[in-house]
């Protein structure tokens, strides 16, 4: 039996929840397995054989979550490599993630923390969002943009720093949602 966070994920990916098509997604598509592990290692965070694996992946991928990290539905990374999430960072559910993205604490100043990130949304490659900063709903982050303010819902943003570039929001960016 799959667990439910993983036939979500699953279902962002392919679109379905066979096990034919859990086994090709593993095999075939890193982010998938990639989050298949962080799943089992999250919800059965003493079995050291989940944070092997999970570890293992890490440094073949390139990406970096943390166990425990609190991610919602639907978690959908694009394409792997040099992925970085912090710890205390909260994100919603059916969010697309790229290459290159860190999401990142402050550790002085009024924005010491981490982001927290709604739902639908989608962040592009080599984004960085930084800071205790909340990421609305159905947002679009652009490619290298580098946030370090709240976004609020249905906006689509980029630049360094991020502003909003529009009011149309994630439609179209992220799909499948759970």
């Amino acid at each position: 039996m799959m667990d439910k966070s993983i036939k979500e994920d699953l279902y962002r990916y392919v679109g379905g929840y066979s096990v034919s098509k859990c086994l090709k997604t593993y095999f075939f598509i890193p982010g998938f397995r990639y989050m298949y592990w962080f799943r089992l290692a999250s919800k059965n965070p003493k079995n050291i054989f989940y944070k092997l694996i999970h570890r293992k992946l890490s440094y073949k991928f390139g990406i970096q979550i943390p166990i425990g990290t609190k991610i919602g539905r639907g978690f959908y990374i694009g394409h792997y490599n040099c992925i970085v999430v912090n710890q205390g960072a909260i994100i919603g559910d059916n969010v697309n993630i790229s290459h290159g993205v860190t999401i990142g604490q402050v550790n002085v100043g009024d924005k010491e923390g981490a982001p927290i990130i709604g739902n639908n949304v989608y962040i592009g490659p080599g984004a960085k969002i930084i800071g205790a900063i909340k990421i609305g709903n159905n947002v679009a982050i652009g490619a290298n943009a580098v946030v370090v303010k709240d976004v609020e819902d249905n906006c689509i943003v980029g630049g360094i720093p991020a502003k909003v570039l529009s009011m149309k929001g994630s439609e179209g960016y992220v799909n499948r949602t759970v």
